[in-house]
């Protein structure tokens, strides 16, 4: 499973690579490593770090998130050094649970209702 997302990361950068008209020898120039280096990258000999995604990336103008296929629901964000990081938007994480959210809570303020009647019964 791991490798296939692997492998999907990596036909989507040549997609890109080869729609943008680079080379591998382009690609590998602006890595700063030789042809032969890259062509393992897009083969899978070497292993694609994250760093050198962050590269690639910023070298065919794409974004992380294209890259990775993660959609739209991404937040970016760049901290004060001005390095950039995604982080995967999680919407309605609990939707599934709201229901018993809401019971829980009713349940709780029905508890606080009660234990404050026998207080003031108590102090009475």
């Amino acid at each position: 499973m791991e490798n296939e997302k692997i492998e999907q990361v990596i036909h989507k950068i040549v997609a890109i690579r080869n729609k943008n008209g680079y080379t591998l020898e382009n690609m590998a120039h602006e890595l700063d490593i030789t042809p032969a280096a890259y062509r393992k990258i897009e083969t899978g000999e070497t292993k694609l770090t994250v760093e050198r995604l962050f590269c690639i990336s910023d070298i065919l103008r794409t974004s992380m998130s294209d890259l990775l296929e993660i959609g739209n629901d991404v937040f970016q964000q760049t901290n004060h050094e001005h390095a950039t990081g995604y982080q995967q938007k999680i919407e309605n994480f609990y939707q599934e649970n709201k229901d018993v959210y809401e019971k829980l809570i009713a349940s709780k303020n029905e508890q606080i209702t009660l234990l404050q009647s026998l207080l003031k019964k108590r102090n009475s």
